[in-house]
Parts: structure tokens; sequence; C-alpha cells
């Protein structure tokens, strides 16, 4: 099975060195390509209606920090208090007072305690460098060159869930899953994390889920674009991360493993859909 690729990549950093040198306004996060009638190639830091936006590389930036404690196994502590949200995974959560415990989430936290504890390592930021709860968001990196976000996710500990800004080291991340599903590690061994057919969808469908089908239609509105699977359940898309997708009428007719949190209104299910990779072509 593989996930329906995107079909405008990140262009590569000698790319976003040569426009920087010709667009004198190259602080801007995205650019524009545009191929006119004679197939000539051009870039441009202000849209045009036929122009495809291209997300430039991020810079790199790195800071060291010690690390006080992990609360599970994706968030840690430092020293001086900040909570730090690891990019690009998602572990199963654990048991406290405010949720129920997740098969796997223990395993994710010792695993990223043996690590850490009472260690430093490199806080690498993308895009974003804090989310709403106001905790840092971050690569981390030991000494030894090991990179925790994608060692959870190779070893099955922890799934990829890939938020738009924040996509460095997507592909790494996609196929570290790839491989760990294969090998059937993890999380991916688990019973409960088997791909179940949407119409088993209910109101105890709580955590990160996997679910079977095939979408028949495509709705549109003014934020969100739909494939539509029945009258009550559908995904949805935010259009501003439309980019990043194939053209939506792809998904069509074809049986889909769908990625993600559920959320109900009513008698209506919806799984909100961030990048490709958490759309799986069965």
């Amino acid at each position: 099975m593989q996930y329906i690729k995107p079909t405008i990549k990140i262009s590569s950093r000698l790319l976003a060195v040569f426009i920087c040198l010709y667009l004198p306004a190259c602080s801007a996060d995205t650019i524009y390509r545009s191929k006119d009638a004679q197939g000539r190639v051009t870039y441009s830091d202000a849209p045009t209606p036929d122009a495809k936006p291209i997300r430039l590389p991020a810079p790199i930036q790195r800071s060291l920090h010690h690390v006080t404690k992990v609360l599970d196994g994706d968030t840690i502590v430092l020293k001086k208090g900040e909570r730090v949200r690891l990019l690009g995974i998602n572990a199963p959560e654990i048991e406290s007072r405010y949720r129920d415990g997740e098969p796997g989430g223990m395993a994710a936290k010792e695993w990223l305690q043996r690590k850490l504890q009472g260690r430093n390592v490199s806080l690498e930021y993308d895009r974003q460098k804090q989310d709403h709860y106001e905790r840092l968001l971050a690569h981390l990196h030991l000494s030894n060159g090991e990179h925790l976000n994608l060692m959870l996710v190779e070893k099955g500990l922890a799934m990829v869930n890939l938020l738009p800004p924040n996509l460095r080291y997507a592909d790494a991340m996609i196929r570290a899953q790839q491989r760990a599903e294969r090998q059937k590690l993890g999380i991916w061994s688990l019973p409960d994390y088997k791909p179940r057919p949407l119409t088993q969808i209910s109101q105890k469908s709580r955590g990160w889920q996997r679910f079977l089908g095939t979408p028949v239609s495509l709705k549109r509105t003014k934020r969100y674009s739909r494939l539509i699977f029945n009258s009550k359940i559908d995904i949805r898309i935010d259009n501003d991360n439309l980019a990043l997708f194939p053209a939506l009428e792809s998904y069509l007719h074809k049986p889909l493993e769908i990625r993600g949190w559920v959320s109900r209104r009513n008698d209506h299910y919806s799984i909100l859909i961030h990048h490709p990779s958490a759309l799986v072509l069965r």
C-alpha cells in the first residue's frame, strides 16, 4: 500500500539559493513557479493565476537544552520549565487524570526516558516554533547524531503526524513508518490499531484511528474540501493545504486507509486530514 504523493514538492536547498539570488524579496516563505506557452519557467515572490506555490526550506535553527522530565512519548520538559512537543509524530497517550491510556503509550514514554532523562538535547525548530498551547515544537537530536523523532517512528513507538507548515524530514518520516509497518513493529503489531471499516465509526472512536473506506463524491466550501463517503461520514482538508495534495478527484472511487482523529457533530462524523501521508491507497 502507498500514500498518494503530492504533485508539488518543496524545492531543493540549492534551487532555493539560486532563487534568492534573483528575487530581491526572498524573505518570503513561499515562491511561485509558472510556465508560459513556450515552456519557459519563471519564479516570483508574487502569485499569479496559473502559478504553483513552492515552499522554500526554512533555515535550520538548533539550540542545546537540558531535559528534566519526559511526560510521554512525544512531550518533554526542559530545565526552565518549557514543554516541548516533538514535531512530525504522535505517540499513544499515557493514562492520566485527564484521559485514558492508549496501547503502546508507556512503551514510547519509557524508551524516550532512557534516551533523554537528565541529559542535554539539541532542539531543531521548523517554521513554527510554538503551538497554540505555547509548547515549543522541535526535532530532538542527541550529540551522537541520533534523531529521536525519527527513531520513535522507526521502532513503531509513534506514528507519523505531519502538520503544515512544519514538514521538515517528512519524506524520511514516511519511509521510516513504512518500514515499521512492514516489519510489524510496536503499534503496528497491536490489534487496537488495525484498520476498521469507516462504517464502524461511533462516538466511542477516540484517539488516533485507522479506517477503510471509498470516497464517492467531493464537496468544496470556503474553508474545507471534503471527500464524502456517505451521508454521515467525510474527511476534510483545509483549503490552505490543498497544494500539498494531488487533485482530490484522484481519490474518488478508490479504496483508502484514512489515519487520524474522529470528530463528531450530532450524527455526522469527520476526520481532519492535514497531509497526504494520512491517506493510504489500499
